[in-house]
């Protein structure tokens, strides 16, 4: 295994140069916490190599804590003046997940909400800029000990994790990653020449349809580690029923066992073995009651769940649905302040139809599709 600072630079060339492929001149906008500061460091000496400008924002220990004890409605509500600034302008954005405690007690309710309503004209923005590319942005994990810890692993085995679902193990992680799209490519081509979809499993029968709506090629380049394939389903064709295996873990809290029941689009029932009162109070949120985005993992060198979406999501051999917020590049309709993704595993017999022919079984693509 390579020296710890080697990885971090082949992650930062990864980052900067692939992921949102900085150009000169071009401001970055990197958000994390002080965890990070050495994949931070990296990231600045390849923003330079690059020609571009990078600008920081790094939460502390203490803030979380301090805002719950002190901060106001107001204070929640207000809008971070060089995020809002990079959402408005920047042409690149890194998100470094990095931190340092994910146990941490929420906010009141009235609190939540009232960060909530103001933050979505810049979550709205967010959504528009990078869904024509005009912001390219990138999230990624630095491992650090509550991450190591809320998937079960040692340091040490949680970064080796990490730093292989990235591909930094390869000579060239980049040629890897555009080995990944010429593959996913061959999908993609394909689920965009049907219209009806169908995932079905012991537990599971939901079917929806993509007229008007794109799949797209996750390559690595919006997030880091990738491999999935994802469209926003027409809003109103999701019928049927779908539950999910894995944990779904929102705002630190994991709901296990949810089953959702489907009519014409909205979510008409759901139920959960644990975490029934996170389910209830999300989907009294607007938009929550319709799905967002409808996808299939492809990543295979993620070969375990770790509490992490942005692993999990990617697991090859599963496929997700998410409630909320739709991708406006797949041309997706519905607006929410949530997108919350849930995983079903369908290695075990289940099966993906397009167009009423069977193109997934047993958590792969059939041959003429995955070569």
């Amino acid at each position: 295994m390579m020296p710890q600072t080697e990885y971090l630079d082949k992650y930062a060339r990864l980052l900067v140069n692939y992921c949102v492929s900085l150009q000169p001149g071009e401001r970055l906008f990197v958000n994390s916490t002080t965890l990070a500061e050495p994949l931070i460091d990296a990231l600045y000496r390849e923003t330079l190599k690059a020609g571009g400008n990078l600008e920081v924002s790094l939460t502390t220990r203490g803030q979380a804590a301090a805002m719950r004890e002190y901060g106001s409605p107001e204070q929640f509500a207000y809008l971070p003046t060089l995020q809002k600034r990079a959402m408005d302008e920047f042409e690149a954005y890194i998100y470094v997940s990095a931190p340092f405690d994910l146990r941490e007690p929420d906010p009141s309710p009235e609190l939540k909400a009232a960060r909530r309503e103001a933050f979505k004209p810049m979550h709205d923005t967010y959504f528009a800029r990078t869904a024509d590319r005009r912001l390219k942005r990138s999230m990624c994990i630095y491992p650090t000990p509550a991450l190591a810890e809320e998937a079960g692993m040692s340091e040490k085995e949680y970064t080796a994790f990490v730093f292989n679902a990235c591909k930094l193990n390869e000579a060239d992680p980049k040629a890897a990653w555009l080995g990944v799209r010429d593959r996913q490519q061959r999908v993609v081509d394909h689920l965009n020449s049907c219209t009806s979809f169908r995932y079905l499993n012991d537990r599971s029968d939901i079917h929806f349809t993509t007229n008007g709506r794109t799949w797209i090629n996750s390559d690595g380049q919006t997030n880091m580690p990738s491999g999935e394939v994802y469209t926003s389903p027409e809003e109103d064709s999701v019928n049927g029923h779908i539950y999910f295996d894995y944990p779904a873990i929102r705002n630190g809290v994991e709901v296990k066992g949810v089953s959702l029941e489907v009519k014409d689009g909205e979510i008409q029932s759901w139920r959960a073995e644990s975490g029934q009162e996170v389910l209830d109070e999300t989907f009294a949120i607007d938009g929550t009651r319709r799905f967002g985005e409808a996808a299939i993992g492809t990543n295979y060198d993620i070969d375990r769940f770790s509490k992490q979406i942005l692993f999990d999501e990617k697991i090859g051999g599963t496929v997700h649905m998410a409630v909320g917020q739709s991708y406006a590049q797949a041309g997706g309709r519905n607006s929410s302040s949530v997108h919350w993704d849930m995983i079903a595993n369908m290695r075990a017999g289940g099966r993906v139809f397009a167009d009423g022919e069977i193109i997934y079984e047993n958590g792969r693509f059939v041959d003429r599709l995955w070569k």
